[in-house]
Order: structure tokens, then sequence, then C-alpha cells
């Protein structure tokens, strides 16, 4: 029982690397259970794992994964031998595509330790005088990064706090203090003492966030930067959702897509797998003009509301008629609060609006801000928690003068 002990505790230790919460106390409950029910049936040793390590709806999926790939010895339920031997993850590229495989495969891949032949020795280094890892990565370019690099910036992506400065509505609420009376409340309490008023009661004006959309450009030029800003776009969606604050993310190439639904999805590779479903255009033209029109005329009246302000994800390369191109943007800066352009060519010192597209958007834009690298999100987080955010519109503007 020893070693089916040191198994159990070791899945429970894989189910975290993926994202599970596990404390001590859920595994100990883990093992309590097995020992209860025992292993003389797979499904019944199934479910007391299940049932004691998995909190969440999203976490079903992983677990169901995790255990096929884990627990892979036929013969483990058959015979009680069999809980003496020891458990061989299999390699990563047999756990399924599913939402969750990437972490999974990242899981065992830890587990099983170097490879044979890898350097296990390890190099000491002072580091007083070096600056660290995040500090480092947070300046480097989105398209220089290397796959693990990547995944610790997602990381960082979804730890960020993301708020718009709340606004005064036009709906009212009870409150101890407040500048207005309510009289239909006061009259319902009076009620308790016989009809006699004994305390006039208050209202006062909620203070909500406004709602927040973004127009993500998903075209050839854009492909590395949209895929970053897709996990950025679901830490946000599910940061706001927490706050009770509406988001809404539209994704745009030859044609445009709606993926809030998507990004709704607590898992994060649930999310980004729902996006691409839904988005059948991703890595080929783009088309501004025409998805902004769109946009426009089908969605600005459904969710540009309560003084809704708008992230617009784009390098600004367009090829269709500027005409289109100037009244959609015109339309779409009149019908929000704030419209904030977030262009990737700005890591580029020497960058100068030359194209039409560029020129054009420049004119209908609040705010002009980078978005290739961690550094530029974390700036744009705080400015969106600030009514007045300094960006280089103006040089922009100045230029194309």
């Amino acid at each position: 029982m020893n070693v089916l002990t040191d198994n159990i505790t070791l899945f429970a230790r894989t189910l975290r690397r993926t994202g599970f919460l596990l404390g001590t106390g859920q595994i100990l409950e883990s093992l309590r259970a097995v020992e209860a029910i025992g292993i003389a049936s797979k499904e019944d040793f199934r479910s007391a794992l299940f049932s004691t390590l998995v909190t969440r709806p999203s976490e079903r999926q992983i677990f169901a994964q995790a255990f096929d790939v884990f627990w892979q010895n036929p013969e483990l339920f058959e015979r009680a031998l069999a809980s003496m031997l020891t458990q061989t993850p299999v390699p990563p590229r047999e756990i399924p595509k599913t939402p969750g495989a990437r972490r999974l495969a990242d899981a065992f891949r830890a587990m099983q330790g170097p490879t044979p032949g890898q350097d296990r020795k390890t190099l000491e280094l002072d580091a007083r005088a070096t600056v660290s890892a995040d500090e480092l990565l947070s300046n480097k370019d989105f398209e220089q990064m290397t796959s693990d690099e990547i995944a610790r910036a997602r990381a960082l992506i979804s730890r960020m706090h993301w708020s718009l400065p709340d606004r005064m509505s036009r709906r009212t609420e009870a409150a101890n203090r407040g500048s207005t009376f309510d009289l239909r409340r006061t009259l319902r309490k009076s009620l308790k003492t016989g009809g006699n008023i004994i305390r006039l009661e208050r209202r006062k004006r909620q203070c909500r966030q406004p709602p927040l959309v973004v127009l993500c450009d998903i075209s050839g030029s854009m492909s590395t930067y949209a895929r970053m800003c897709l996990h950025f776009l679901h830490g946000l969606t599910q940061t706001r959702r927490s706050q009770r604050a509406t988001t809404h993310v539209f994704l745009f190439g030859t044609r445009l897509t709606n993926i809030t639904r998507a990004l709704r999805h607590r898992d994060p590779d649930e999310a980004m797998t729902d996006a691409a479903t839904r988005t059948m255009d991703w890595d080929g033209g783009t088309r501004i003009a025409s998805a902004l029109d769109e946009f426009n005329r089908n969605w600005s009246r459904r969710v540009l509301n309560q003084g809704a302000a708008l992230l617009l994800i784009t390098d600004g390369l367009e090829r269709d008629d500027p005409s289109t191109l100037d009244a959609a943007a015109a339309r779409l800066h009149r019908s929000v609060s704030r419209l904030i352009w977030l262009n990737p060519l700005l890591r580029f010192e020497e960058f100068a609006p030359k194209a039409q597209g560029i020129k054009i958007l420049l004119k209908h834009v609040d705010e002009l801000r980078p978005v290739h690298n961690l550094q530029s999100i974390a700036d744009l987080a705080d400015a969106l928690s600030q009514s007045n955010a300094v960006s280089r519109l103006q040089a922009m503007r100045s230029r194309v003068a």
C-alpha cells in the first residue's frame, strides 16, 4: 500500500502542475477514500480520486486525460499485487490534443526529469548584479520568445489586474447616506412599526465599470501578436467577470467573428480551442474597413452603451477603399467614450505613419499604444484604470502633419 500511496501522491502533484488548486488536505482525503473503497474496481478507484481531487467543472476533462495516461497498467485493478508496481508516465505525444493537453504534457515531462544523456550538473552564478528573469522577459518582443518564454509570459499576463474607471449610473441603490430620499422603502418599513416613520431611507446613484469592447486583427502580419493578445484578453475577461463588468471580444481578418462566449471558459486552453473553432480566417488577409463597418451595423448598438471603451488591436495595414475606412472609423469613434489603438509596429523607434490606413485611423483614436511585449501590456493595464493616460498619439499626428 505504501507504493500505491506514493503513486496517488505523485498523481495529485501532477494535477497540481496543470493548474489544479490542490492542498495537502485534499491529497490526504483521496488516500483515505481509496483506502476505504479499495482497488477491486477501476471505476470505483477513479470515482474516489475524482470526488476528492476535482473541485471545478473545467478540471473534469484534464482529470480524465491524466487518469488514463498515468494509471495505464491494464492489470492494475485486476490484481492487488499491481499496486506494488511503479507507474511510468507515457511520453507527452500520446496525450490527446484537447483543451488542457499542453499543460498536462508539460506536467508529465517535468515528472520524467532530464532525458538520458542530458547534463545533470547545475551551474551556480552570482545573480547579485544580474536582472531578474521576469524583468528580462517583460521587455522581450513576442516574436523573439521561445515556447517556454511564451508559457511564462502567459502566466504573467493571467495575473495582471484589469479595471476601468467607475462611471456614475442612472440607476440608484439603497444607502445609509445619500442625496435622495427613498419614500417607497420608508413607507414599506413603517409597516413594521404600525405606520410610524422612524427613519427616512435614502438612495444613491450606483457606480459601475463601463463595458469594454475589443476588436483584434488576426491577419498574417498580426498572427504572433494576436495569439498572445488572446491570452491577455482571456485574463481580462475573467477578471472583469469577477468584478461584474461586461467585456465583448471580436476577431477580424477577412470577416468579423464574435468570440465573447469562448473566452468565458475558465480554463485558458479550453477558451483558446473554442475561439479557434469559431474563427475561420486565421493568418489570412485583412479588411479593416469592412470589419469596422460590419461591427457598426450589426453590433454597435448592442454592445457600445453605458460609456463603453474600445480597444482596437491592429497594425493598420489596410488595402480597402480609404474613404470606407475613414467613415467606419469616424462612426466608431463617435459611438464610444474612449478609443485606444494598440499597434505592434510601435516597437520600432523609427516607425512613421506612412501607410494610408494608419494615417486615417490616427484621426479617429484617443490613444495610441504598443502591444509587442509584456511591459506594453502591463502599461495598458495601468492606462485602462486612468482617465487621462499619456500616449504617443500626439507625436504620431505631428509626423502625419
